[in-house]
Formats: structure tokens, sequence, C-alpha cells
């Protein structure tokens, strides 16, 4: 009696291998089979590489020990969607005196018609794979023309001068970002820009070196930070230097 190994994956999480497993087994039943292991990938696609696929490395292990006689798997997508991977699976079972039974296109590798089907298989599977990245880049290009933006929402100019003003503050990129109430690497991407552009001694380089001498940055609200307008801070200091520079004759 032959001992088999049982292979099942499906791409998403929302598929299930129970089918895949129930027809694989009554096959086993019905050649008298011996089924010794069931290994299943769920929710990862078979253009992945060995190891990101936790089962079918164990898989490939058990070949290397000689664990079974022969590979069960539904179709040859199950197996992967590379040319190179699957040609190279197929040496790895060949080298080990071990067979292949493919369920859905009926191949059995002991023979030579076996083999070479499955590497014809092997070819129409990469081809529907490269046919699928074709239609999505296309649907892409398409949404693009049509005007849809696509990709993360951008924040508003509000939030991102809010931001803006914290960081110059000395207030740091995490704490910057939840008070504001964006993503970090937005106060990343915009603490970079002030870094690129304030030059020695400016407003920005001092507050950077008060917070490493260990001095407390002063911080605002949110709220405060986004009513806050530019042109309001800057007629405020134009006030304040009109205050010390006194009356005028």
């Amino acid at each position: 009696m032959k001992r088999i190994a049982i292979y099942l994956r499906v791409s998403t999480t929302e598929q299930t291998v129970e089918n895949q497993q129930r027809e694989l087994e009554m096959a086993a039943e019905r050649h008298g089979w011996q089924v010794v292991v069931t290994l299943a990938d769920e929710g990862i696609s078979g253009s992945k590489r060995r190891d990101k696929r936790p089962a079918f490395d164990r898989l490939c292990k058990g070949i290397a020990r000689r664990e079974f006689d022969l590979v069960a798997a539904w179709s040859v997508d199950r197996l992967g969607r590379s040319l190179q991977d699957l040609v190279g699976f197929l040496g790895e079972l060949h080298g080990k005196g071990i067979d292949l039974y493919l369920h859905q296109q009926g191949i059995d590798t002991t023979t030579p018609a076996g083999k070479a089907m499955f590497q014809m298989m092997g070819v129409f599977a990469e081809f529907e794979r490269a046919m699928i990245v074709e239609r999505v880049k296309s649907g892409l290009a398409r949404a693009r023309m049509a005007g849809k933006r696509l990709g993360r929402p951008t924040i508003s100019r509000r939030k991102e001068e809010a931001v803006r003003r914290l960081l110059i503050g000395g207030t740091g990129i995490v704490k910057a970002a939840k008070t504001v109430g964006v993503g970090v690497s937005v106060a990343q991407r915009i603490k970079a820009e002030l870094t690129a552009l304030a030059p020695l001694g400016s407003g920005l380089a001092v507050q950077s070196t008060a917070r490493r001498q260990g001095q407390r940055p002063v911080t605002q609200s949110a709220d405060a930070l986004l009513n806050a307008s530019p042109m309001k801070d800057r007629a405020r200091s134009s006030r304040v230097r009109a205050r010390r520079a006194g009356p005028t004759s």
C-alpha cells in the first residue's frame, strides 16, 4: 500500500480547503492508498516561495526524508504558479522516487506522459498569473485616466501645518502625530522636509538642540493648533515688536 501526503492550498482566508481534502481522500480510498499526512496552506498565494508557505515547506522536507511514496494535490496551481518552482519540485520528487497525483488534471507522474503533462500545466499556470497581473495593471491605468485617486487618502493642509508647528516647537514625531491625529509616517515625512529646509541656527535647529539637552518642549492642544493661522502669528509678532520699540516721535 502506497503512503501518500495530501497537500491543500487556498489563496484567501475566505476560501476553504475542505472540498479539496474530501475529494483527495476519496481518491486515495479508491486507489487503496494510505494517507499518512495532510498539509494545508490557507490564505497563501501560490506565487509565494517555499519559505513563505509553511505547509509546503514541511511537504518538501518530508520528500527529502522520503516519508511517503506519493504526493496528492487538487490541481497543479495548488502547488505553485511559477514554472521554475514547479519543475524544481518535480525534480525533487523524481530524485527521491516519489510520484505525484493531480486530481483535476488526472495526472500520474509514474508515466512519461504524466511528467510531460505536468510541465505543460505549469506553463499554463504561469501564463494565467501573468494575465491576471496584466488585467490589474490595465484596471489601475483606466482608473487613473478616469480621474480616480489611488492609494492612501491625503491629509488636510490644516493638519499638516499643525504637525509642522509641533515639530518646530520641539515635540517628538510620535507625540506630534498622536496629538493631531495623523499617522506617524506623515509626521516623519514633514520632519524630513523641515530638516532639509532648516538652515543651521534656525528655530528648528535650536529646538532640536534644546530637546537633546533635556529641555521640555512646549506643546499645544490639537484644537489650538488646527485653529492657528500663520497670518495671525505674524501679525501678533509685529504688535509685540512695536510695543517693545515704544512710541515713536
